[in-house]
């Protein structure tokens, strides 16, 4: 059964001096997230971007793609902290993104869990439709 999730923002203003306000409309546990250019290309002071909110989205599905993998494999983790840096250039786009991960999945080799951990990459839907650019992956066994 396919799902559809719902989110939209609120621009007023020109692109520089203007803001946006983001709202997660499937669920409701968003409400009000204020964007701006600035955040997007200077300091966030509090404030989210596209970028931080796409890492968000794809720490979550690739640790959800990686968690079935090695549980599939007979080797469930533990814990899985992942993280996801979007990188953004003005004028030039997203420019890459950096996935770590770091696993406790007891009886898995390190080369088990690294090679799980790429397969998760390319099978997670988020990294699929972000295939554009450049995903590096970092695979750390902690356990």
């Amino acid at each position: 059964m396919a799902t559809e999730r719902r989110s939209r923002c609120v621009w007023e203003g020109g692109l520089a001096d203007g803001t946006g306000h983001v709202t997660f409309e499937s669920s409701g546990v968003i409400k009000d997230l204020e964007v701006t250019w600035a955040s997007r290309t200077e300091e966030p002071q509090g404030r989210t971007s596209p970028e931080e909110l796409i890492a968000a989205a794809h720490a979550a599905c690739f640790s959800m793609a990686l968690s079935h993998a090695l549980g599939e494999a007979g080797t469930p983790p533990e814990r899985l902290e992942v993280g996801a840096t979007v990188g953004f250039q003005g004028g030039v786009g997203i420019t890459g993104i950096q996935l770590d991960v770091r696993g406790t999945v007891p009886g898995i080799s390190k080369e088990s869990f690294t090679e799980a951990a790429e397969g998760a990459k390319e099978g997670c839907p988020v990294s699929q439709a972000l295939a554009a650019v450049d995903i590096s992956l970092t695979a750390e066994l902690t356990g």
